[in-house]
């Protein structure tokens, strides 16, 4: 694949934005819209300092703010490379059945929704796959000693993984894509909160209204591929989120 040439980027040396950032960002929006795919290769620091007309600094830390997000790649003899991972931040690639059972407890999971059905917009979109036909549908509250923790809805490929309502009871999801040979790579996660519906409240032993955190996330594998995109709600109540921050300067 040829190097992608930067005939469309813009920079203004008189705006308020870092020279370095306006070149991140609009690489980010080519990646983000498909202008450049899985795998394109960009030109070298030198190359594209030159036809930006910027210094080979400011084109380096451009580069790598995108490889801090996940988006790029440096690889020796090949160049830098997209890998349409959209990480948003580091995380380990675990379920919450795998952190469950790390710090003892038994996860216990109720298993509501377990079927392939028509793909709709919405997962076609999620999955990141056009021309999807159908796809795997799960939804499961998860509990540990005998309380309702969280209620997990999924979407899959179809194909990629047909666990029965036993595995899906004695696993986690991660568990079983692993042992069915996907190799996670890197996701997209975001964090959010919102208040418990009637159904919220009724799966979880919640009041109608109570605060829930939200988490949503698409895993990638090591090719850039969606191999599953979650949407899951937790009692705030008994479950926070943990992130650990490094001073890279």
């Amino acid at each position: 694949m040829k190097p992608w040439v930067p005939g469309e980027i813009v920079v203004d040396p008189n705006g308020p934005e870092p020279l370095y950032s306006q070149v991140a960002r609009q690489i980010g929006a080519a990646i983000e819209d498909g202008r450049l795919p899985n795998g394109a290769r960009l030109d070298n620091e030198l190359d594209l300092a030159a036809r930006l007309h910027l210094s080979r600094p400011t084109i380096r830390q451009a580069i790598q703010s995108l490889v801090n997000q996940g988006l790029l790649v440096r690889k020796r003899g090949v160049g830098t490379q997209v890998v349409r991972t959209k990480v948003a931040r580091p995380l380990r690639l675990s379920s919450l059945f795998d952190d469950l059972s790390e710090i003892g407890d038994k996860p216990e999971s109720v298993v509501l929704v377990n079927r392939v059905e028509p793909a709709g917009e919405d997962a076609i979109e999620y999955l990141e796959t056009p021309g999807l036909t159908h796809v795997r549908r799960l939804k499961r509250v998860r509990s540990t000693g005998g309380e309702p923790l969280a209620i997990m809805n999924n979407y899959l490929p179809d194909g990629l993984i047909a666990p029965a309502d036993d595995e899906l009871r004695d696993k986690g999801l991660y568990q079983l894509l692993r042992s069915a040979g996907v190799r996670l790579h890197a996701a997209q996660q975001n964090v959010g909160a919102r208040q418990a519906t009637e159904e919220d409240a009724e799966l979880l032993g919640e009041k109608p209204g109570a605060a829930l955190l939200t988490m949503r996330r698409t895993t990638y594998d090591e090719s850039g591929k969606v191999v599953e995109y979650g949407w899951h709600v937790y009692r705030a109540s008994r479950y926070s989120f943990n992130l650990s921050l490094t001073n890279n300067v």
